[in-house]
């Protein structure tokens, strides 16, 4: 948790070669100009490792921010309107073609790279581009997280676990107000998009995903109990030697409804990812999973929370029967219901092992939307109160269907934001008044990162130029 999103990468595009600029001679230059560096920048992105991913994201949003602008100036221009209170006027010449490949697709064929698609409009150059910011907001909210669940290190302290998930926070809520505008937006189009990346209701969809997502860190803010699972899993930590784990009274009741209202957006964003439209590709199979593993984990998280308010009233026979409401939810077996041997307890602790090892290599982690955490510390509660009911109360626990009727409605704590579109400043559109200093053309060697795979190398020893005489249709080789 946040989902691991992958950024997009995109082909090169010259905008003078479809759009003219009378007002503002330079803009199409300048415009290209920054979406070159958009293009460069996600290309090396892709092919860093996944340890300096995260310390690149800034970088990433900076360019795509700066690209912005430009990009909704010559919008603007198309329709006759004001930019920063200075009219602009812009001329279509020719169809756009650009390329983007998009990331949330399902996969053609398993295994292999997602196709990418043609796209000839500049309506779908702003989508791709807002989602982009959109997903680099997750991943920046996933980079503040991942100190919190790396059992390798100092554990983090009660102040800097705070001011992780209220950073974490605030990216996400950033994210859900772009994918918001983006749905928002896209509800006048009548043609059907090139792919399901950029449809209205996968914008509505991750939209709700970051508003649920921002709801639950409100919740893990002032939850005790997941950093006391991680300190007594962390090798590192000496606290247990002089003073035992400090676990204050939570808003127990509090909680548990804004489990069940993060639980609520995760389920209609699934509903709409599942309903993409006719002809559109469906998702790819990794979201559809994230987001019904985080709806029966914020429900688990929410039966937790009403345990633990039942074990505050004295009722342990209650909170035990919502522990195992929660662990009905998440398709785990109690403990206490199944003793010995069992297969799904081997699969789920090897699952545990691997997901740990993704965490300490910074990996593709939390893609089980935090379900194995919430199973660590439900496991916890359930052998603790077990022991305390078993040799003091005994009282009866009732059936997890008799408990899961009488679930409140969810409490939202978030609202979406109306987002701020950025516009070019009145002294950026009056240097963009005199006429280009320079061409507007692709060079040959400002490729895609496809293009540059496909690309045949010189041979060593040949004449500049005469590479294409080396080329053989045979694909034998000779000894």
């Amino acid at each position: 948790m946040p989902f691991p999103f992958i950024l997009p990468t995109t082909s090169s595009f010259s905008f003078s070669s479809s759009f003219t600029c009378e007002s503002h001679p330079s803009l199409t230059l300048n415009a290209s100009t920054h979406r070159g560096v958009v293009k460069d920048s996600l290309k090396k992105h892709k092919r860093l490792p996944a340890t300096s991913q995260g310390p690149n994201l800034p970088s990433i949003l900076s360019n795509v921010n700066t690209y912005l602008p430009y990009l909704l100036a010559i919008d603007a221009g198309l329709s006759n309107k004001t930019v920063s209170g200075e009219e602009v006027s812009v001329v279509l010449t020719s169809t756009p073609s650009i390329e983007w490949r998009p990331t949330l697709s399902d996969h053609a064929v398993p295994g292999k790279e997602i196709a990418r698609v043609k796209i000839q409009s500049l309506e779908y150059e702003l989508f791709f581009i807002l989602s982009t910011v959109g997903y680099t907001h997750t991943l920046l909210a996933r980079s503040s997280l991942h100190p919190l669940y790396v059992t390798s290190g100092v554990p983090l302290s009660t102040q800097e676990r705070t001011t992780a998930i209220t950073t974490a926070t605030r990216h996400l809520l950033d994210a859900a107000s772009v994918h918001d505008y983006v749905a928002r937006r896209a509800e006048g189009l009548t043609i059907a998009p090139p792919c399901a990346d950029i449809t209205q209701s996968t914008a509505r969809a991750m939209s709700l995903l970051a508003l649920a997502e921002a709801t639950l860190l409100a919740v893990l803010k002032d939850d005790p109990y997941p950093a006391v699972v991680a300190q007594d899993r962390n090798d590192n930590d000496r606290e247990w030697m002089y003073k035992a784990p400090e676990i204050p009274k939570v808003r127990a009741h509090l909680f548990a409804r804004l489990c069940l209202a993060a639980a609520d957006h995760a389920a209609q964003a699934s509903s709409l990812c599942q309903s993409t439209g006719r002809g559109v590709p469906r998702l790819n199979e990794g979201l559809l999973r994230y987001l019904e593993d985080f709806r029966k984990t914020s429900r688990a998280k929410a039966c937790r929370f009403f345990g633990i308010d039942a074990e505050l009233s004295s009722q342990t026979g209650n909170a035990l029967g919502w522990l195992r409401c929660g662990l009905q939810e998440l398709g785990i077996e109690s403990k206490e219901t199944k003793r010995g041997l069992s297969l799904g307890r081997m699969k789920k602790d090897w699952s545990e092992r691997r997901e740990d090892k993704k965490v300490e290599r910074g990996t593709n982690w939390g893609a089980d939307a935090g379900k194995l955490e919430e199973t660590r510390v439900i496991e916890m509660l359930e052998a603790k109160w077990t022991k305390i009911n078993d040799t003091m109360l005994t009282q009866a626990i009732p059936s997890p269907g008799t408990l899961l009727a009488t679930l409140p409605s969810g409490r939202d704590m978030h609202t979406i934001k109306p987002y701020q579109l950025p516009e070019l400043g009145r002294e950026s559109l009056e240097a963009m008044r005199a006429p280009p200093d320079r061409s507007d053309d692709i060079e040959d060697g400002q490729l895609s990162s496809d293009d540059e795979r496909t690309a045949v190398a010189t041979p060593v020893g040949a004449f500049p130029g005469t590479h294409d005489e080396y080329r053989s249709a045979s694909t034998r080789s000779y000894y």
